[in-house]
């Protein structure tokens, strides 16, 4: 980037809706867990909706055949994730990924120091949708985790030129998701 990363993650969430809701600034420290703008990247929020992973009616996970039974779906504020199991969720924000940049999700320390841990798969050039979250609750124990606040980071890595074939080019099979959205083949 020529221009510094938070001038140019502002500038492209201005003037191209690359994230909405966009914050602006840092929001949250000594209150929240913190979200918005950052330095490199842009702290994104959890929503408050969540699928809960249950086992009781699935012997096996299968990403080619997953069963929707096998998650509870919940509202609120606060999620408690059980122990050494796993909830979705989607972020608070919509992202439209440029088709000169993929982005990378990184979870938040404030969480990984917990035992929580978020994955995401990059955001690939030309992809737009709320993202699908997967939080790890790692831990012998019940987890915590708080709506509308920051889950995780995305850091985004611009090329100096257009890739070959965009996701929406391509027609990937999460293009434009909406909601948590359950694995697809």
């Amino acid at each position: 980037m020529s221009i510094k990363a938070d001038k140019w993650i502002r500038k492209m969430a201005e003037e191209h809706g690359m994230i909405e809701p966009f914050i602006d600034r840092n929001v949250g420290k000594g209150e929240a867990i913190s979200y918005g703008l950052s330095s490199y990247g842009y702290d994104l929020r959890v929503s408050n909706e969540f699928k809960i992973f249950h086992n009781a009616l699935t012997a096996v996970i299968d990403p080619k055949e997953i069963n929707s039974d096998s998650f509870l779906d919940f509202t609120g504020d606060v999620c408690i994730i059980p122990p050494n199991s796993f909830a979705l969720a989607r972020s608070v924000e919509y992202f439209r990924i440029p088709e000169n940049v993929l982005t990378i999700c990184v979870g938040k320390s404030t969480y990984a120091r917990c035992g929580i841990i978020t994955n995401v798969t990059p955001f690939e050039p030309g992809w737009e949708g709320h993202v699908t979250l997967e939080i790890s609750n790692t831990t012998p124990l019940p987890a915590k985790i708080y709506a509308n606040e920051g889950l995780c980071q995305v850091l985004f890595l611009e090329s100096d030129e257009v890739c070959e074939v965009s996701y929406k080019a391509k027609k990937g099979k999460y293009q434009e998701q909406r909601g948590i959205t359950l694995p697809k083949v």
